[in-house]
């Protein structure tokens, strides 16, 4: 072997090799961090991929998820072609067709539903990716449709309607590097949110204490916590009742800040007052002993700052109450907007936060029609905060078509796994009169698809996007795109074209609608970006603690929220409360399934097919305590029956101390064993319409037992 072929073995970049190191950014979990990467290109072709080590945000480090880009790109079940079924739906028969036939025929569908049932007959999502969304967003409303969703509709929405109810703020972030007791409130760091774990690992080393509130011994609390409190799934409202409760008790509030700043507080504290340590570790199974001891160190080594979650807490039939309770703590002990505690702050762009102004929310929703999307009617908290289809209650509409059909869904990386009662939803994409999706990969729900159209991944393309701590870029692609596929945005603005929408921006293109957009942020130079290769450092003024105004009807931190007594007939309450998180029949399904647990090879079911990831685990299983195991017989390796009223499904067992007892633990998305489709379509939380993922009850048995 010659010199030059030991080089371009190793992958040595270099004008002799013709390699070349070209950056780009991961999006498979976007937003998520959007962790920088260095692409190895020969021949048009990524062969290896790295962390670059001067992007701002990952500073050279990748997950298993993200060090598998290469094989993500080049997976088998890529689309190649715009496709058109020509087999009963679900059967995978379909022909190619090209690109102008594809969308003529959709955009032909489209005007003709809008012709004959009204604009609202159209219904339009997206699924994963997101870089997307502001211009889908926008162009549902330009065609005249109030519904448009997302997969927001049960992932970290609810979060942000619980701090514009309590703030008008849309997050806020916990100040870790001022605080000096971290309530690791369902954190992890390790395999969510992967980057946040050194940076708390570092503040516990200069002295930080961290309580970790879980119902899972995880990797944090084994390595980290000062305090573990292991609680019962769903019951966290109860919790932070009590900590109020004991916090008020003691005079250990900011009494100054609740004067002048809260609204409710009287009401409130009547109402926490029953939530003593002893009646809480009823509720929650988190002893008294422990509870007292976590008040004490809230006291002692404040300020607090509370973990924030956008899926954990809120996956409850008391989800959106339970982050109301929680995130109320910042009120009492004054730590909201206080350096160490809680900073508020919004969306930048796109679902992330880098802390400066974009244009964004005024683009997508500015022509947003009159008319009431899917779900309004039967989660009107949603509608009265979000303004969009809760997408929950789209299969629902589609069944029963009331109060108006939808006849045609257009969507971007649908994934019927993600809904509760999941055949419900695979049903409604079998009956639905037209189904246009758009993805990268033949996943099992574009077999359902009337129209496929392939996108492009983000190697393949460019685009602007933001990062934390005020950074903003615009990627190039770095191969390519891939056999006929697009960047769906260029399929979007080609569909509005077709449509003949009276709106100039999403019929023209990305970058004019970029600077429309950007127009009244002049330190946001595009061309300049194009250049750059690692995000540049926008210049903007920084939000100082103390200074927020509160965007709420009384202009206060409302933990009596006055627009949700405007629905209290309905029967909302203004103030967080309290509800057993557990339905149904306890003596046939006593245990509680808690499914959506966090590992480090994928990522819902995107990444299930991935031979590299897939190799991690194998198949599914299912976590189950060990004296639950030896109870029924069951030992690590054995197959076991997870059963509800609505279905049955068989996984592994794998026997473990770090689950409580009753309480079943898994993941989601396998196709082999859906653990969605033990739900029905009714187990979601009435003030967000998230469902109760993880808490509803199930029964457990060994495969063949009685």
């Amino acid at each position: 072997m010659t010199d030059l072929e030991r080089r371009i073995q190793g992958k040595i970049p270099g004008a002799d090799t013709g390699i070349e190191v070209r950056q780009e950014v991961c999006d498979i979990c976007a937003p998520g961090p959007h962790c920088g990467v260095d692409c190895y290109v020969r021949d048009g072709k990524i062969i290896k991929v790295e962390g670059t080590k001067n992007h701002p945000v990952n500073h050279g480090l990748l997950c298993p998820r993200g060090q598998a880009n290469r094989q993500y790109v080049y997976r088998e079940n890529r689309i190649q072609t715009p496709l058109r079924r020509v087999g009963p739906r679900g059967s995978g028969r379909f022909e190619p067709i090209g690109w102008e036939e594809a969308l003529d025929e959709a955009a032909g569908r489209m005007l003709g539903y809008k012709r004959e049932s009204g604009p609202e007959s159209v219904a339009f999502f997206s699924g994963y990716n997101k870089w997307y969304r502001p211009f889908l967003q926008r162009l549902t409303y330009a065609f005249g449709s109030p519904n448009y969703g997302t997969e927001s509709s049960c992932c970290f929405t609810a979060s942000i309607m619980a701090w514009k109810l309590l703030t008008g703020a849309e997050k806020c972030s916990p100040d870790i590097a001022h605080c000096g007791l971290y309530l690791a409130w369902a954190y992890s760091g390790y395999y969510s949110a992967y980057l946040s774990a050194q940076p708390t690992l570092n503040a516990h080393q200069r002295g930080m204490k961290i309580i970790v509130i879980d119902h899972r011994y995880t990797h944090m609390a084994e390595r980290s916590a000062d305090l573990f409190l292991q609680i019962r799934p769903g019951t966290d409202a109860a919790l932070a009742f009590c900590f109020a409760n004991l916090l008020i008790q003691r005079d250990w509030i900011d009494r100054e800040f609740i004067r002048d700043r809260v609204h409710g507080y009287e009401t409130y504290k009547a109402y926490v007052s029953r939530f003593t340590p002893e009646y809480t570790q009823q509720l929650t199974g988190v002893p008294a002993e422990k509870i007292l001891r976590a008040v004490d160190m809230m006291h002692q080594y404040g300020p607090v700052a509370i973990n924030e979650n956008g899926a954990a807490l809120l996956h409850h039939r008391n989800g959106m109450q339970t982050y109301r309770a929680i995130m109320s703590l910042t009120a009492l002990m004054g730590t909201f907007d206080r350096p160490g505690g809680n900073i508020p702050t919004y969306m930048t762009y796109a679902h992330s936060m880098a802390g400066f102004e974009t244009g964004e929310p005024a683009f997508s929703a500015e022509l947003r029609p009159a008319l009431r999307p899917v779900g309004a009617e039967r989660y009107p908290i949603w509608y009265d905060t979000v303004h969009q289809m809760q997408a929950m209650d789209l299969p629902r509409q589609i069944r029963e078509g009331r109060p108006y059909p939808i006849k045609m869904l257009w969507a971007h990386g649908l994934d019927y796994r993600m809904w509760p009662d999941s055949p419900g939803m695979l049903r409604a994409l079998e009956t639905v009169d037209f189904f246009v999706d758009v993805d990268l990969f033949m996943t099992d729900s574009a077999r359902y698809a009337d129209i496929v159209l392939p996108a492009c991944s983000g190697f393949e393309r460019g685009e602007f996007r933001v990062f934390g701590g005020r950074h903003a870029a615009y990627t190039r692609p770095v191969i390519a795109p891939l056999y006929e596929s697009r960047p769906d945005t260029d399929i979007l603005f080609d569909l509005a074209r077709r449509l003949e929408l009276k709106d100039e921006l999403i019929t023209s293109d990305y970058d004019t609608c970029l600077g429309y957009m950007l127009r009244h942020n002049p330190s946001i130079d595009l061309a300049r970006l194009k250049e750059e290769p690692y995000p540049v450092r926008v210049d903007e003024p920084v939000h100082v603690p103390g200074t927020w105004r509160f965007q709420t009807p009384t202009g206060k931190f409302e933990i009596y929220s006055e627009r949700i007594a405007r629905f209290s007939g309905q029967g909302f309450s203004p103030i967080p409360t309290w509800r057993e998180p557990l339905a149904g029949d306890g003596d046939r399904y006593p245990f509680t399934m808690c499914s959506g647990i966090r590992r480090p090879n994928v990522l819902h079911s995107r990444l299930h097919d991935m031979p590299w990831l897939q190799s991690l685990f194998p198949e599914p299983y299912a976590e189950i305590n060990r004296e639950d195991g030896r109870r029924l017989g069951i030992q690590t390796g054995d197959t076991v029956e997870i059963f509800t009223g609505q279905n049955t499904i068989s996984m592994r067992a794998v026997l473990t101390d770090f689950t409580m007892p009753g309480t079943i633990l898994t993941y989601h998305g396998h196709r082999e064993a859906d653990v969605n489709s033990l739900m029905g379509q009714s187990d979601c939380d009435p003030y967000s319409g998230f469902p109760a993922f993880k808490s509803y009850r199930c029964g457990l048995r060994k495969r063949g037992a009685e």
